[in-house]
């Protein structure tokens, strides 16, 4: 196994101001299991990318019920000091839920030599999933973490990934503990 962490939009707007999404409670909860891959990971030399929403003022997501958040250059499109991105760790701005989708995150992920990719962060339902299964979906083995993935609403986080628990792409699909993870990682 050849990973990389990809931790999903953990951002400023997203967990510290509150007024943008109301997973605030849930998403920094995760911090201190997403910390301790990120430590192990980098000691590791596994590398670690953040993919992170980076929209422009009246992006068509913005039409329903999602608010303006994360505006690309305003420091709520920043990642939370608590997990900051640390010198040689790879910053990759997404505009839509997948951290694939019109981003140079393949090309990156192929140059490091990746075969795996572990995904963490929020949303679980949304953004964590659709990076997972385009991870899949470009022949990366996929791994979801789930202790440091969150949704708005723990039942919701569950939900979506028994859904993923036992399916019949595994082991190209696992839901897994970080725990589990770092003892493959160092397995």
């Amino acid at each position: 196994m050849r990973p990389a962490v990809v931790v999903v939009d953990m951002l400023v707007d997203n967990l510290h101001s509150g007024e943008h999404t109301p997973i605030g409670r849930e998403g920094m909860a995760i911090v201190p299991a997403i910390r301790r891959v990120l430590v192990q990971c980098r000691a590791s030399r596994v590398p670690v990318i953040y993919a992170n929403d980076s929209f422009l003022p009246g992006d068509a997501l913005f039409g329903g019920r999602m608010k303006p958040h994360a505006l690309r250059g305003t420091a709520g499109a920043d990642v939370i000091p608590e997990i900051a991105p640390e010198p040689g760790d790879h910053v990759v701005p997404k505009r839509r839920f997948s951290a694939f989708y019109k981003t140079d995150l393949d090309q990156t992920l192929r140059t490091l030599g990746v075969d795996t990719v572990a995904v963490a962060g929020i949303t679980t339902p949304f953004c964590v999933l659709a990076t997972a299964l385009d991870a899949l979906s470009l022949d990366f083995q996929a791994v979801i973490l789930e202790d440091c993935s969150a949704a708005h609403k723990p039942e919701v986080h569950e939900a979506c990934l028994g859904l993923y628990r036992k399916n019949a792409l595994w082991p190209l699909l696992r839901v897994v503990t970080s725990g589990e993870f770092l003892a493959e990682l160092h397995g």
